[in-house]
């Protein structure tokens, strides 16, 4: 099995992911470049007045000059849409077009109201289960290869590497939860999403407004996802930054900013607003989070119990399904994996009395 000869990718720096680095799982699997010395992997290119978005006019002639033989998008700063339809259109009359990759991990739980990916022309995504999507830690691989596709070969590649190359145990536990948060998802996913990106949009602004610079186009109410990105340079280094505030009772991650010289030196903080917003906060609720956030970078002031009294009112877990409204789902799989329907009758029978 060759190397491949060159793939397209997000920065690390310009928010790209670590696991689709030449250090992650690109590792052993692209040739390296003579010239260089390193493998042969180039990033999209962006825009300087925004470098959260691809400069398309650039990444068409980048396609062309270099021609990619596999294109990964996805990124763990993500703010903004990926130019999948873009690319699809320039490659798919070649006479070897590139495979085309959506790692999803960070914005699945938002798929369709963000972007739709498998029907702008992907080929396969991956994702995660536990960070916008519901559920417990589990991943997906999913391909839209259509017969008489010439990459329908790879589909049956990546499922043998996935089993039983990689995996031999599917963890039914898990794979039970996940089919649960896979229910709730499809019951509420249209309301859960759309007070994702309108909490992510207010939060945004609140920030603004209280004097910490905001990343992205104001225009565009600086983010089209989950996630805000603040700028904290000013004020301290991003880890220290995030130390202070995860003292404080608020996590956040450190992040490097497409500016900064290594991702190792962060000068800012990526913040995300789903975890809360099942929590059952909204606009006003960050709004408030806000001020707490900018005491804490800004006047390095202690709200450790301000922000712990805040959260009280929160505690209860929204976008689920109630007792009653899982019961017959349950029921259902309890009889499809009991090989005794009667014991999976007094099983769910005992179900109901305690709801």
């Amino acid at each position: 099995m060759r190397k491949m000869k060159l793939v397209m990718n997000n920065a690390l720096t310009k928010g790209g992911h670590l696991s689709s680095q030449p250090m992650g799982a690109l590792f052993n699997f692209v040739e390296e470049n003579p010239e260089t010395g390193k493998e042969n992997v180039i990033n999209f290119p962006v825009l300087e007045e925004n470098p959260y978005k691809t400069d398309l006019d650039k990444l068409g002639e980048i396609l062309d000059q270099h021609k990619p033989e596999l294109v990964v998008f996805g990124k763990s700063m993500f703010l903004y849409q990926e130019p999948v339809k873009f690319i699809h259109d320039v490659v798919k009359d070649w006479e070897a077009p590139p495979v085309i990759m959506y790692d999803m991990a960070h914005v699945l739980g938002l798929y369709g109201v963000f972007q739709e990916p498998l029907g702008e022309g992907a080929d396969v995504i991956t994702g995660s289960t536990h960070k916008t999507f519901f559920g417990p830690q589990r991943g997906i691989v999913a391909g839209n290869f259509p017969k008489g596709s010439p990459l329908r070969k790879l589909w049956l590649d990546i499922k043998g590497r996935a089993f039983p190359g990689s995996t031999s145990n599917h963890h039914l536990g898990t794979l039970l939860a996940l089919l649960m948060a896979v229910y709730e998802m499809n019951e509420f996913k249209q309301e859960y999403q759309k007070q994702v990106r309108a909490n992510a949009r207010a939060f945004a602004r609140a920030l603004k407004d209280a004097g910490i610079q905001v990343e992205g186009d104001e225009k565009d109410g600086f983010t089209e996802t989950h996630q805000v990105v603040i700028r904290i340079k000013a004020h301290g280094d991003g880890q220290e930054i995030a130390r202070r505030l995860e003292e404080n009772n608020v996590v956040t991650n450190y992040q490097a900013l497409p500016d900064d010289e290594t991702f190792l030196k962060s000068s800012g903080i990526r913040t995300g607003v789903q975890e809360m917003t099942r929590f059952g906060m909204k606009e006003k609720d960050f709004e408030k989070l806000s001020g707490f956030i900018a005491d804490v970078v800004i006047r390095n002031k202690k709200v450790k119990e301000e922000v712990k009294k805040f959260r009280e009112n929160f505690l209860q877990m929204k976008y689920c399904l109630s007792p009653k409204e899982a019961l017959p789902i349950a029921a259902k799989i309890i009889k499809s994996i009991f090989p005794y329907p009667d014991f999976a009758d007094l099983f769910i029978q005992n179900l109901e009395k305690n709801i």
